[in-house]
């Protein structure tokens, strides 16, 4: 995303749910942040499309209250707030009613007219899954598709619950709207730190010729959260973590770590690179899945002092619900650079910390040279660090200050985010979706692919309904996630449980570098 000028084209921008949540607390945040740095352009419009009857001035008093406590840049002078608040306006119509999408359509046009816009629209469902193929269907209906610009459809996660729903979705979608029209969101591709892994490995030569099996003993990749379920029981009951982040989420991730070169730095080409690392992880067929497949749910503890309690006592959720709040997973992708190297995730509620890294393991060397009875000589770790901090953190062995052969580890880091608030993932997306970059959305075949492979972990899973592993709440989850490790004779990073305080890291202080 740029953030000196602007490539955007005029355009109208209609929000479906923007009476949501999602709206409240990323999209207009989002759009507002855009705008005070200059990214969109003077010519725009927002529509925002709900259910309930809202008057103009009480849905801009909620766009305002919504900016006013979510948007990282502060409200500014009331001048620059009512140039920006005019663009918004509010239609309420049943989104099932293919009739009502004529009064969306005069909007539309009333909005085009007036701002002197040439036609470009994108169309945000912010809505619930089920209604993204009857939406996308009444908008070619009522002729909202059809003008002189450009047209785009951003759709929210899940994309189906399986293949088979999945697929169904898209065809449906087909009909209204191009593949390459088609913008499906994972936010976690609009995080700074994510993005930054194509630099990260591909800008630097100290990096990209050791980046394969010859150097790399593992990856592990962490998404945990302190919170439970929260208000999402409804979703979260037939969705669980495997459907949540594993299929969508983690498997980006993977393959932004894992991705070869691309050609050349275009959509196209680096979509590719991705799409041949899904293709390359390795199926595993249902009799497989409980060798490398671990799931797990939050029982009753405590976290930074609080009782937390279990998945099965939240509101909302069954008392005898299997569903899964913790996977953690042994992946490999069989391609001639990452052959052998062992790929572990790990997602989950109510952890004991919440943090988004990937860490790369590098292979020990040998330690007859710098190493005795007090020295463990460790291996070297290359952490990026994505979420609540951004940057990369470089572990390296040194020869302790004032004695001869004591080895110890000492850390370089990065910090992206400390003295510069990163623009939020959703304003990196929307800006994209706005501008036509695509490079950062997923792709119908990146989308067919994943659910291929999470597939059978689900019906193995749905299949066993008597026992569940549990772990208390405020650990780093059930026993077993640790015995996937602990039989290659591993361990997950950040150490967790026992060996937690056996490692004391003496950071460098280092200099951001801008």
């Amino acid at each position: 995303m740029s953030t000196t000028n602007s490539n955007a084209e005029p355009f109208v921008l209609v929000i479906f749910g923007a009476t949501g949540d999602l709206a409240k607390r990323k999209l207009f945040p989002a759009l507002y942040s855009l705008d005070r740095t200059g990214l969109l352009p003077k010519k725009f419009a927002v529509i925002g499309v709900g259910r309930s009857q809202k008057q103009e001035s009480e849905f801009r008093e909620d766009l305002k209250n919504s900016i006013d406590t979510y948007a990282r840049i502060p409200l500014s002078d009331p001048q620059t707030w009512e140039t920006f608040a005019k663009r918004f306006s509010y239609v309420a119509l049943d989104v099932n009613n293919a009739s009502a999408y004529n009064i969306l359509l005069d909007a539309v046009e009333t909005n085009e007219r007036e701002y002197a816009i040439p036609g470009n629209r994108m169309f945000y469902l912010a809505l619930a899954p089920s209604l993204f193929g009857n939406v996308s269907s009444h908008l070619k209906t009522a002729g909202l598709t059809e003008s002189k610009g450009w047209k785009r459809l951003v759709i929210e996660k899940p994309f189906g619950h399986d293949l088979a729903s999945a697929r169904e979705l898209n065809e449906q979608i087909e009909q209204s709207f191009r593949e390459d029209e088609v913008y499906r969101i994972d936010h976690y591709l609009g995080k700074e730190m994510v993005q930054n892994i194509e630099v990260i490995r591909f800008a630097n030569s100290m990096f990209e010729p050791l980046w394969n099996n010859r150097y790399i003993d593992n990856i592990q990749i962490t998404a945990s959260e302190t919170v439970g379920v929260e208000e999402r029981a409804s979703y979260y009951e037939t969705s669980g973590a495997l459907r949540d982040m594993v299929q969508n989420h983690m498997l980006q991730m993977v393959m932004m770590v894992c991705m070869e070169p691309p050609s050349r730095l275009k959509t196209e080409a680096i979509r590719d690179e991705k799409v041949k690392v899904l293709r390359a992880l390795r199926r595993y067929s249902e009799e497989e899945v409980n060798d490398y497949f671990v799931r797990g749910q939050y029982a009753t503890g405590t976290i930074k002092g609080k009782n937390e309690p279990a998945y099965r006592d939240e509101p909302g959720v069954s008392p005898n619900s299997m569903t899964e709040t913790f996977v953690a997973a042994k992946l490999h992708v069989d391609n001639f650079r990452w052959a052998g190297v062992p790929i572990y995730i790990r997602t989950g509620k109510r952890m004991p910390k919440k943090t988004t890294e990937i860490v790369i393991q590098f292979k020990d060397l040998p330690k007859n040279l710098y190493f005795n009875k007090d020295n463990n000589l460790g291996p070297n770790l290359l952490i990026i660090r994505i979420n609540p901090t951004e940057g990369i953190y470089l572990l390296l062995n040194a020869k302790r200050q004032g004695t001869d052969d004591k080895i110890v580890p000492v850390a370089m880091e990065f910090c992206n985010n400390c003295s510069h608030e990163s623009p939020e993932a959703y304003e990196s997306l929307l800006y994209d979706a706005i501008t036509g970059d695509s490079t950062f959305f997923t792709r119908w075949d990146e989308v067919s692919i994943a659910w291929k492979f999470v597939d059978p972990v689900r019906r193995i899973w749905d299949k066993n309904t008597k026992s569940i592993p549990m772990y208390a709440a405020g650990t780093w989850g059930p026993e077993q996630a640790d015995w996937l490790l602990k039989q290659d004779k591993k361990k997950w990073w950040p150490l967790g449980r026992e060996q937690e305080s056996e490692m004391v890291i003496h950071a460098v202080e280092q200099p951001n570098i801008r």
